[in-house]
């Protein structure tokens, strides 16, 4: 990938088992959004469950304003959903003064199957949703030297016990990094702005809040990758609750300062991006290094590994796909 950025960060259970192929197909990649929601019946919000298949969430999301005939800001989201997969969401529809379910049998929605419709009171926003259910096909498994069946159900059993780093997947970052690529144009066309004002006030810059999440992403996994090489992603130290990691921006980190400072080592290296982000008018926040996927459940079949599990929103399934083997998907990438 260009630039320096490495997204191959350390595993919790040893290394990767073998070789797989990933998302041969939209089924082999099938995630269901969970609404913790019960809808009131009543209200201008229309909900639309939609089954897409290989459709991104935001394309969906403007074809139903067409055929609607409303503003694209009508239209609200729980989450965005991988685009190569067959995935389940909600979506509200804002039609103010209709006091019944609008016929949607002449809606048109290419690769899309509407499942069902609700009325309710409030827009959707954004982490409605409490988690996915995932499941995912593994197709053409491979051992590396010295793995086998029997170590990989093993290595199951352990995730199922322990859990995963909750590291954010690769897809944060874009295409070949692309996202992490645009932010660091983005802080060193800041840095060149401060340096040129000598300290005065700057006007913001209008990257896309899109590639500081990338950035924000990106240094987090780089603390965790750390932890997870020291021993220490799945205990708490220096004074922590529980396991978190940043997720940069203004403000003292809500830690102690020892824990403070062992981080801000780690990010140095970053320091450009450590500014850019104190300045982009996000908070500081903390993330749960371990991720525990609930109800999962495997089956192994030849080269086949079929894989069932929960997971809360925010948590990406190829954070415990790394951990079993690196998946390939058919166009030649590699997930690392």
């Amino acid at each position: 990938m260009p630039g320096p950025w490495s997204l191959d960060f350390n595993r919790a259970w040893g290394e990767a088992l073998g070789h797989a192929m990933f998302r041969v197909s939209a089924e082999d990649f099938v995630v269901e959004e969970l609404l913790d929601q019960s809808f009131s019946g009543t209200g201008e919000h229309v909900y639309v469950q939609v089954r897409k298949r290989n459709e991104n969430t935001r394309w969906l999301a403007e074809r139903l304003a067409d055929q609607f005939g409303v503003p694209r800001c009508q239209i609200g989201y729980a989450g965005l959903k991988d685009r190569r997969a067959l995935a389940t969401q909600w979506f509200s529809v804002c039609l103010p003064g209709h006091q019944t379910l609008p016929d949607l049998s002449e809606i048109e929605l290419s690769n899309c199957q509407i499942l069902s419709v609700a009325r309710h009171r409030r827009k959707l926003r954004r982490g409605t949703h409490y988690g996915n259910r995932f499941e995912i096909i593994l197709r053409d498994l491979r051992f590396s030297p010295g793995a086998s069946a029997g170590a990989l159900l093993e290595r199951l059993q352990q995730i199922k016990a322990l859990g995963v780093p909750n590291y954010f997947g690769e897809q944060r970052f874009g295409i070949d990094a692309g996202n992490l690529v645009a932010a660091d144009q983005h802080f060193a066309i800041r840095r060149e702005n401060v340096s040129k004002t000598r300290g005065r006030r700057r006007q913001r810059g209008g990257i896309k809040g899109l590639y500081l999440s990338a950035a924000r992403a990106y240094l987090f996994n780089r603390v965790l990758s750390e932890r997870v090489a020291d021993g220490t992603w799945r205990r708490a130290r220096d004074g922590e609750m529980a396991p978190a990691g940043p997720l940069w921006g203004r403000g003292r980190l809500p830690v102690a300062a020892s824990l403070a400072d062992w981080e801000a080592g780690v990010l140095a290296p970053m320091s450009d991006w450590l500014h850019g982000l104190e300045h982009s008018g996000l908070n500081q926040e903390r993330r749960a290094l371990i991720l525990e996927p609930s109800d999962l459940h495997w089956h192994l079949c030849g080269d086949v590994l079929r894989l069932e599990f929960e997971l809360p929103r925010g948590a990406y399934a190829t954070a415990l796909l790394r951990e079993l083997v690196v998946t390939h998907v058919p166009d030649g990438g590699a997930m690392l």
